[in-house]
């Protein structure tokens, strides 16, 4: 037996974060992408079901409450989260099997784990076969986006009758948006969004979130925005305070820590150990945007679709 023999040589052990190990790896300029098949297409939320082809998102939102997923696969919550995207290829056959046998008719929520319009959707094109398996199906449901690229299948959304898309405005600022959003359009481009998907006849509201304490939540700063949703045509605004819930936290104080240290021992004091800001903050937060929009004439709450027609009858992705 040679000394070079497999039986002598010790094992290596193999260090590549897990979701490498399964995964077919792909690199498209400075986007990492991770093929995989879906072990399950809809998972169960508060009120409904979620579905979403993509984990990770290259919007690079500092305070995401999705990044804690990609520390199940090996990954950092941080900058892998940003530049590392888990695609789902087969997530539309699976969806199809799911709605024909284990959907009880509730709402759908579609890109929750990272929008479903960023980058990797140029590539990839899952979101038309996935649109039309959800009308086809009769479901209501709610594609969350920041990106202008869901123009590209406003025609198709609008011929569901069951859709809506819900455009994250949370301020007006772009200094703002700059630093904590770097990678995502900037507010005037998404309030155009809002616009022409309302010209296109799809139902499109407004989640004005997160709200940022301290940074974004004076009243100038409150009404300067809800004016320029009204004015771009949303059919509702959904208001919501910062969250910071493990993976998002960490990566947001940390910015903070950088960027606004002095605001660092007030974030502490408002959030303690909990994900949720103060009770009595968010209540007085939400209800002045309440009364904003109010006052500007719009809904407060999700865009109004058609009703579901078929008969009745944080999210895991490998």
């Amino acid at each position: 037996m040679g000394w070079h023999s497999p039986a002598l040589l010790p094992e290596v052990p193999d260090t590549r974060p897990r979701i490498e190990r399964t995964a077919v790896t792909r690199v498209h300029g400075a986007l990492t992408c991770y093929e995989v098949r879906a072990r399950k297409a809809l998972e169960a939320v508060p009120g409904g079901w979620a579905v979403s082809p993509y984990r990770g998102c290259a919007h690079a939102c500092r305070y995401c409450t999705a990044r804690r997923g990609h520390r199940y696969l090996g990954l950092d919550a941080g900058t892998d989260f940003d530049s590392r995207i888990v695609v789902r290829t087969d997530i539309v056959r699976r969806l199809r099997t799911e709605l024909s046998r284990t959907w009880d008719g509730r709402p759908v929520a579609v890109g929750l784990t990272g929008d479903c319009y960023q980058h990797a959707e140029e590539i990839y094109r899952l979101m038309p076969p996935l649109v039309t398996a959800l009308g086809e199906a009769g479901a209501a449901f709610t594609v969350h986006t920041k990106s202008p690229l869901v123009l590209r299948d406003a025609d198709l959304l609008a011929a569901t009758g069951g859709a809506s898309v819900m455009v994250s405005v949370a301020f007006v600022d772009d200094q703002v948006r700059r630093m904590v959003e770097p990678g995502a359009p900037s507010a005037q481009k998404r309030l155009e969004l809002v616009a022409a998907l309302a010209e296109r006849g799809v139902a499109c509201g407004v989640a004005m979130a997160p709200i940022l304490p301290l940074l974004t939540d004076s009243p100038d700063q409150l009404t300067a925005t809800v004016r320029r949703i009204a004015g771009a045509g949303a059919t509702g605004l959904l208001p919501r305070v910062l969250r910071l819930p493990p993976g998002a936290r960490e990566w947001y104080l940390a910015w903070l820590a950088e960027r606004h240290p002095g605001l660092v021992a007030r974030y502490e004091e408002l959030y303690g150990k909990s994900p949720d800001a103060d009770t009595g903050y968010v209540t007085r937060v939400t209800e002045q945007v309440r009364a904003l929009a109010a006052r500007y004439g719009l809904h407060c709450g999700p865009p109004e679709t058609a009703p579901a027609t078929a008969a009745s009858r944080q999210l895991s992705l490998l």
